[in-house]
């Protein structure tokens, strides 16, 4: 509910935003000749975009979308990593664990404050949970497993959040400025079938009108695949990470519960 909630609010904050700036910027007066933004030429490039007509509103809304996804994800990702260097932190808790100093493991982890250190800390309070319980070692060692799991449903998909929204927004963007092509298009065909001369204004907007949304369109789709693609390639290595660990810390427990 929260990550719709926060998709919602961006939607409309961006879609705001870029109605003010395509209104008050792009369709000022003076980027115009003569001040007259319906037949007036562009005599800047904001001009031009103004001509790229109502769907330029959508693909701004849609960028802005993505650099606030990308932007909440760089954040998110680094508060996942935790406090320093992430190899140090692994190689410190399976000394403790080692030496049988499992109330210092759990205390490493709390000051860490990361995502790996919040699975080890769940495995750890498990194990000192049934340590001294009179069930055999594999019967412990399936409470840490469980404890592990349980961990990593909760800490996953806080950091794989809004990657499906930078892949749809990727196809989307796509769509929407092949939609504003095709309508630039028929504007400037509509000049063409006119009788007589054909109507150089009607013609050339109808043309801008096309190439600005698709440039919007093919930007929007290629920040947010690079931004996709990135963050998924790190959530990947990220969990990896945390599954070796777990996978070592589980392998030090089970020797020590035989």
């Amino acid at each position: 509910m929260k990550q719709s909630v926060f998709i919602t609010i961006v939607l409309v904050i961006a879609f705001v935003v870029s109605l003010l700036i395509f209104m008050f910027v792009f369709g000022s007066p003076n980027n115009f000749k003569g001040g007259d933004m319906v037949a007036g030429t562009p005599v800047n490039v904001f001009g031009q975009i103004y001509k790229g007509g109502p769907v330029v509103v959508a693909l701004m809304t849609i960028s802005i979308m993505v650099i606030t996804f990308i932007i909440e994800r760089q954040l998110s990702l680094g508060k996942a990593k935790g406090r320093g260097p992430i190899e140090p932190f692994v190689k410190r808790v399976q000394a403790m664990v080692v030496d049988n100093d499992i109330d210092g493991a759990i205390a490493e982890c709390n000051k860490q404050k990361g995502s790996m250190a919040n699975v080890l800390r769940l495995a750890l309070e498990r194990y000192n949970v049934v340590k001294n319980d009179p069930i055999d070692g594999e019967k412990k060692m399936a409470e840490v497993q469980r404890a592990i799991e349980e961990a990593m449903m909760l800490e996953v998909p806080l950091l794989e959040r809004n990657l499906v929204a930078l892949s749809t927004i990727a196809s989307i963007s796509v769509l929407v400025g092949l939609f504003g092509t095709v309508l630039g298009m028929i504007r400037s065909f509509q000049a063409l079938a006119t009788a007589g001369t054909p109507n150089a204004t009607e013609l050339s907007t109808g043309i801008s009108e096309a190439l600005i949304n698709t440039a919007f369109g093919i930007f929007g789709a290629i920040v947010a695949i690079i931004g996709y693609n990135y963050f998924s390639t790190r959530v990947s290595n990220f969990t990896y990470m945390i599954d070796e660990a777990t996978y070592n810390i589980m392998q030090i427990l089970t020797v020590k519960s035989k």
